[in-house]
């Protein structure tokens, strides 16, 4: 063997060996674990019925001048326009528990010639809700986040992979929903009764943000305590989500179903 062809060998094989470690580090190797715990972004509800006391009088027209003059009262029972200090009791802060609560991926594929449901969890979620009971038209759902670092499935293989290459979670830590709309939800609240409705919302994963509508359905366990499940379907493609060439894999779906079973625990202004 000549001088030259040992030459183009060896080159050929540092090629492989060369590509071969950048394929196992960009799809199987170490990730980043979670920066640090998860913290709810606050809801800014603002009931229609408390003044902002920072705001100036309005002017009064003549016709409001025969109207009398009501002098204030001391409250009997609990106050219906709180002071600025007292956070208005009619409306209730509730926060997602991220010990009772997950955040699930299904997708479907081939695994070695058979047709299974890959599934993702994590538990490392976090938003804020709050609700006026006698009023659920003017309920509020903050930002969701879910710290994409942390799902799981019944492969550590399929973890890494997630995790480096479909997701790029070293870069893009977390992915969120940022609700815009409820739609279906009325009346006054019950403890018990399921309510259903859907959330029209922005869902960002990576550096993509797409337009999402999720069907949830909430209960009130206690005045402290909500229990309830969110689900919608997207596309993998819209996001970009590109899946590495791996044996055994084949014909992933596009179709990716998102759920969120959460438990929200009443807090403290």
């Amino acid at each position: 063997m000549n001088r030259n062809r040992i030459v183009i060998i060896a080159v050929a094989a540092l090629l492989v060996v060369g590509a071969g470690f950048w394929v196992f580090n960009s799809v199987l190797g170490d990730t980043q674990p979670a920066s640090g715990p998860m913290t709810a972004i606050p809801v800014a509800a603002q009931p229609t019925s408390v003044p902002d006391p920072t705001a100036e009088p309005m002017p009064v027209t003549p016709a409001a001048t025969d109207q009398p003059t009501m002098a204030p009262v001391a409250p009997t029972e609990a106050p219906t326009a709180p002071s600025a200090e007292t956070p208005p009791n009619e409306v209730i802060r509730y926060q997602i528990v991220a010990d009772e609560s997950t955040v699930s991926f299904r997708i479907a594929e081939d695994l070695r010639g058979q047709r299974i449901e890959a599934v993702g969890t994590t538990n490392q979620v976090a938003g804020e809700i709050a609700v006026n009971p006698s009023d659920l038209s003017t309920a509020q759902i903050g930002v969701i986040r879910v710290n994409a670092r942390t799902f799981t499935t019944d492969s550590s293989n399929r973890d890494r992979a997630i995790r480096n290459f479909i997701l790029n979670t070293d870069q893009y830590e977390f992915i969120t929903f940022t609700p815009t709309g409820i739609e279906g939800l009325s009346g006054s609240g019950a403890l018990g009764q399921p309510f259903t409705f859907t959330i029209r919302g922005d869902l960002t994963i990576r550096d993509i943000t797409r337009p999402v509508v999720f069907e949830a359905s909430v209960r009130a366990e206690s005045a402290e305590r909500l229990v309830g499940v969110a689900t919608t379907t997207v596309k993998r493609s819209d996001y970009n989500l590109q899946i590495p060439s791996v044996p055994f894999v084949a014909n992933v779906s596009d179709d990716v179903v998102l759920t969120i079973d959460f438990v929200a625990q009443a807090v403290t202004q």
